[in-house]
């Protein structure tokens, strides 16, 4: 959970209140925002909170802290709106940018003052996003300039590693990109953002002078603020172009709170390079419209609110109402409140307004007797069966990564569902098999006595455009065997026994399969149709997973089996 550093005698200023250093009242305030103090330093005058809500990114700042504390404790009810003038800065986008940091999001702010507190809170809100919402600056980055010292249009391009030397914020020196890479703190902490292209991405203004080397660092020259720095010029590069003007929007209000003045830029993109804009008006402060339905709002939070009451919540939770009838109220949310996505969200917003300790709680009377779902019966039996064959039960995680799925079974990718926030580079996808999982099961065991027998009974996870997640889970039973004399017979011997113990005709019928042997390899039939597949693995695939035996397996579609027999049996 990410914890933020504040000015605590700013706070007290912001919010119009004196605490005198009553840590728990200060905590009773910050409970409406899901945050509590962590540490105050009373010599320094610096207060640490932890936010619990990790997606409220707007709170990250003491601006933004104070903007939602000042909706609850009644200083400013209603939502707050931001205007961004018009101006004649402009942007343009190289189009060799597409496959490498593509998207780019700028805001002019004039008329700031600063002081060496609010530098450091501009700085800490930077660093937050840069690591969190950014993904350590994969995703998105955030640069901060002297906008007097720039002559604009700026440039955004790129560039051969050896073609360009700069000053370094921090440094004194001139070095060239690879260099930078090397020596520089940033650059040796986010180099591998860049490595790996052949062009890396740079920002000059019109007389050639270098505004950064995203995401890596500044220029000493225009990146520098100081306090005398009075107007300023934001940009946010990025993979994602939703998320830049996000971030872009959460970094611009914040100035705008400490007294700026926005002004907006104009970002113009190459055509014919896979862009879906060519000319885009940065920053976007619009408001989103949700529609709120009465009804569902007391469904869910037990209560009986009118319409009335909900739009006084609305109001205390720092949203905006445009119209509203007895069954539903138009909502409009900020353009930072960037993590509301769905009316639930709002939901939860009325239920901190209205006070969770304001609703009686319901104990159900009804009885709580678990039991067993239908299709677990058959499920286990299958387990049973398997174990009584002579394999070992394992158990791999859901997640996975395409190199395992597709690369490495010599598959090309289909029905693929990938995360779009990946915590770590092996888990970016779910599976959507079980082969792979049991094959790299073998390979890290290698060291285990032949022959090898085991199978996997678990969930894959496919599209499904019928369900509201778009997306299915199934039951699949895989298995394999490795030893020196490994092959199709035998595993077709093992099939058979499972088919006739589960109660199950089937039939086999020849296929050619990228990961198994061509002619030893079958689609497996039930019902007169395809519910699996059958083989030797290719020996391409056992290469690529470093194993000397062969291995013989089979994936089943169990849950299709268990579905048919039981509409068998109801006819």
């Amino acid at each position: 959970m990410p914890t933020i550093d504040v000015n605590y005698a700013e706070l007290e200023r912001l919010l119009s209140i004196t605490l005198d250093g009553d840590m728990e009242k200060l905590d009773d305030i910050l409970a409406y925002v899901k945050a509590e103090v962590k540490s105050f330093d009373p010599k320094e005058g610096l207060l640490s909170i932890e936010m619990k809500d990790t997606a409220r990114a707007d709170l990250w700042s003491v601006e933004g802290l104070t903007r939602a504390l000042r909706s609850y404790t009644g200083l400013q009810k209603g939502i707050k709106s931001y205007v961004a003038e018009i101006s004649d800065v402009e942007v343009n986008v190289d189009a060799r940018l597409f496959g490498i940091r593509p998207y780019i999001g700028c805001a002019v702010i004039k008329n700031i003052h600063l002081n060496d507190a609010a530098i450091k809170d501009i700085m800490h809100l930077q660093d937050k996003l840069d690591h969190t919402h950014g993904r350590s600056r994969r995703r998105t980055s955030i640069g901060i300039y002297n906008l007097d010292l720039i002559k604009p249009p700026i440039v955004y391009t790129a560039v051969k590693p050896g073609a360009v030397q700069f000053v370094p914020l921090g440094f004194a020196e001139l070095m060239g990109l690879d260099e930078i890479l090397e020596k520089h703190p940033k650059g040796q902490e986010y180099g591998h953002i860049v490595k790996r292209n052949l062009l890396y991405p740079m920002l000059y203004d019109s007389a050639g002078k270098v505004l950064s080397f995203p995401p890596i660092i500044n220029s000493n020259d225009l990146g520098k603020i100081v306090e005398t720095s009075c107007n300023l010029l934001v940009e946010v590069t990025g993979t994602l172009n939703k998320t830049v003007l996000n971030t872009l929007t959460l970094v611009t209000s914040a100035l705008i709170d400490h007294g700026g003045k926005a002004y907006s830029v104009t970002i113009n993109y190459p055509k014919d390079a896979g862009y879906t804009e060519q000319t885009l008006v940065t920053p976007d402060f619009s408001n989103r419209r949700f529609e709120l339905s009465v009804a569902e709002t007391n469904r869910l939070l037990g209560l009986n609110l009118s319409a009335e009451k909900i739009i006084g919540l609305l109001d205390t939770a720092g949203l905006g109402v445009e119209k509203a009838s007895a069954e539903y109220v138009t909502v409009l949310v900020p353009c930072y409140r960037i993590d509301v996505m769905h009316p639930v969200d709002i939901i939860e917003d009325v239920a901190i307004a209205y006070g969770y300790n304001n609703i009686v709680p319901l104990w159900r009377e009804l009885p709580t007797t678990g039991k067993a779902k239908a299709d677990q019966h058959p499920i286990d039996i299958a387990r049973d069966l398997m174990v009584g064959l002579g394999y070992q039960e394992v158990l791999n995680t859901t997640l996975t990564n395409s190199q395992t799925l597709f690369q490495k079974m010599n598959q090309m990718p289909s029905h693929l569902i990938e995360i779009s926030n990946p915590k770590v580079i092996t888990m970016t996808c779910l599976r959507n098999q079980l082969l792979p999982g049991l094959m790299e099961f073998l390979s890290t065991n290698q060291s285990v006595e032949f022959p090898q027998k085991i199978f996997e009974l678990g969930k894959v996870i496919l599209p499904d455009k019928a369900e509201e997640t778009q997306t299915s889970d199934k039951d699949y039973l895989s298995a394999v065997t490795t030893h020196p004399n490994a092959n199709f017979s035998e595993i077709k011997s093992i099939l058979d026994s499972f088919m006739v113990a589960f109660g199950v005709e089937w039939q086999i019928q020849e296929v050619m399969h990228p990961s198994f042997i061509a002619g030893r390899a079958g689609k497996i039939l039930t019902e007169g149709k395809e519910t699996g597949i059958i083989g030797e693995i290719n020996p391409g695939v056992l290469e690529a997973w470093k194993l000397e035996n062969p291995v013989a397996a089979f994936e089943l579609h169990l849950q299709t089996l268990i579905e048919d027999k039981q509409k068998k049996q109801q006819n």
